[in-house]
């Protein structure tokens, strides 16, 4: 485990889909504006992982859910605690980008809108900031208004991740989010987490041993539902202790 603060504490969560446990006992501490990799092969859990730090598996038929996710001290599973609180803190890049069927200028102004900010002059400013941050100001500075699903898939995915981090989030979640891209637009994504790094916390969950080596700051290996092993990147990955993590990162287990 770390001794890094927390910002997601994750404490004996199982989830169950029907007959299906698919995460088991999962307890985890996800370090605070670090970045976090989960690992481990496909069918783990990982991605299901990722869904509960921020709820999305809420409306999942027949699903079962026990344990507490803490994000900033709070249990995001408290009946009492208001969903869209939680959701306002994370922002999500899926392995295929999702722009909204709206312009660029209007997928980015979406969320800001939704959470009370109208005024224009305020919104010209925030779109121009995040398309810059995002590295894409110059590519779509004269087609603001035209479809956001005109872009190619790797500005797509760009896109995105402005409009997450339009909404101030604290956490940015990704499952896989270059999956989908080619070479040039993987690394332009990693370059702006690179960038981010410090700002954000980051969880990242990724299949490529190689990415999750060059971004993370702390590596989760997870196997059939269990974390098996959790520790700083190039410790778990040069010096394993568990012998499946061991396995996995010889490409013993695929």
């Amino acid at each position: 485990m770390t001794t890094e603060k927390p910002h997601i504490s994750v404490q004996d969560l199982n989830v169950q889909i029907g007959h299906h446990h698919i995460l088991k006992d999962i307890t985890i501490d996800i370090p605070n504006k670090k970045v976090t990799s989960i690992i481990g092969p496909s069918g783990c859990g990982k991605t299901t992982l990722l869904k509960t730090f921020n709820r999305l598996l809420d409306n999942t038929e027949d699903v079962k859910i026990t344990g507490k996710v803490l994000v900033d001290g709070e249990d995001i599973y408290d009946p009492d605690t208001e969903i869209t609180h939680v959701r306002k803190k994370m922002g999500l890049l899926s392995q295929r980008p999702y722009p909204l069927p709206m312009s660029i200028y209007d997928n980015i102004a979406y969320g800001p809108r939704i959470h009370g900010s109208p005024k224009k002059k305020y919104l010209d400013i925030l779109v121009e900031e995040q398309l810059k941050a995002t590295g894409l100001w110059d590519e779509v500075k004269d087609r603001l208004n035209s479809s956001a699903t005109r872009l190619s898939i790797g500005q797509q995915q760009r896109l995105c991740l402005a409009r997450g981090l339009a909404v101030e989030p604290e956490i940015i979640l990704g499952d896989e989010p270059t999956s989908a891209l080619d070479p040039v637009s993987t690394q332009i994504i990693e370059e702006l987490f690179a960038k981010l790094k410090g700002q954000y916390t980051l969880v990242l969950v990724t299949h490529i041993l190689r990415q999750a080596r060059r971004l993370s700051d702390y590596i989760a290996f997870l196997y059939m539902g269990e974390i098996i092993e959790f520790g700083p990147t190039e410790e778990l990955l040069l010096n394993p202790k568990e012998k499946l993590t061991q396995e996995y990162v010889k490409g013993f287990i695929s």
